[in-house]
């Protein structure tokens, strides 16, 4: 009876008679193992391949998935213009776009004389190698610190001994406890720079620091988890500012707009301008190039073609959004 109202509770959003499902954290896979619905689809819960023969497509963006990569997933890709990642901080966070930041960084324990470099993943996303970068960042950069979140608290102490292993005062290692939406996104404004962790990447947590007007460094890789934030910072229009390609490059970007106050400024600035215009942050046509993915797949299934891959273009005569 559970599976019975699951399918028809998820059916009554697709477009015809179950024509779609789409995978989702905390989703049943074993519903989608039943084949209750003719096009299943793949789309945020989890960023990578499902490895399941029964799921269709998966919604991507031609950065986070390139063809290059299409062999290490089962699904076939959907690429969506611009970034795949939706938001809708227009809707419930446009506040933060005010000039002034109601907090300040003595509430956080920050020095208000020091160069701030952040980083607000949890802190499973670390790895040895980006951490030893961040070490080195710190100890180029003058005056500087880093700010991280205590998620969990309980690795608060083992990254301070780590730091100082590699030559970092443990006060230049400087955590916070995490903090409601509202409050996390206006917070960010009080840090320089964020570094993001290459391995699994800032996914919501880019999107919120991006909102923020606090611009990143991002280093992609090859899984869908490690490339996410590149595709984040490319629909800003700014991702050749804030991409790099290799670890030395990361170490020195970071590094180079730490101590060249009017670049970053200018990259701040620019970051800034851009949220109420950029493809990232414009929910209303993501939302019509998702539509438009979904007319493709329902339109491939009724001309009795196999699923297929395909990428959505903004064109209305070929992707129409509506009927």
């Amino acid at each position: 009876k559970k599976i019975k109202n699951a399918i028809q509770h998820l059916s009554e959003k697709c477009y015809q008679s179950a024509s779609c499902f789409q995978v989702k954290q905390g989703a049943r896979n074993e519903i989608f193992a039943m084949q209750p619905a003719p096009i299943q689809v793949s789309y945020m819960g989890f960023p990578g391949t499902t490895g399941a023969s029964y799921i269709d497509y998966l919604v991507t963006d031609e950065f986070v998935s390139p063809t290059r990569y299409a062999h290490i997933y089962s699904e076939k890709l959907v690429h969506l213009p611009h970034c795949y990642f939706v938001n809708d901080y227009k809707q419930k966070n446009c506040d933060v776009l005010g000039p002034v930041c109601p907090h300040e960084r003595s509430d956080y324990g920050l020095p208000k004389d020091k160069f701030i470099f952040a980083c607000f993943n949890q802190l499973y996303k670390m790895d040895p190698e980006i951490f030893d970068t961040w070490c080195n960042i710190v100890k180029r950069v003058p005056n500087s610190v880093l700010w991280l979140l205590r998620f969990p608290a309980t690795g608060e102490m083992r990254v301070k001994a780590h730091a100082a292993a590699r030559g970092v005062s443990p006060d230049q290692i400087i955590f916070t406890d995490v903090a409601m939406k509202h409050e996390h996104i206006r917070r960010s404004e009080l840090a320089d720079l964020f570094l993001d962790t290459p391995l699994c990447n800032a996914h919501t947590t880019g999107t919120d620091i991006l909102w923020a007007g606090l611009p990143m460094i991002t280093l992609p890789l090859e899984k869908m988890a490690t490339r996410v934030a590149g595709s984040l910072c490319l629909a800003t229009g700014l991702g050749d500012e804030m991409i790099v390609s290799s670890t030395k490059e990361y170490e020195d970007r970071a590094v180079e707009l730490a101590t060249n106050p009017a670049k970053l400024q200018a990259l701040t600035n620019k970051l800034k301008e851009v949220r109420l215009t950029c493809p990232l942050f414009d929910t209303a046509r993501w939302v019509r190039n998702l539509d438009r993915a979904y007319f493709k797949m329902w339109n491939i299934y009724c001309s009795g073609r196999h699923p297929e891959p395909f990428k959505v273009k903004e064109d209305d005569s070929e992707f129409p959004y509506d009927r």
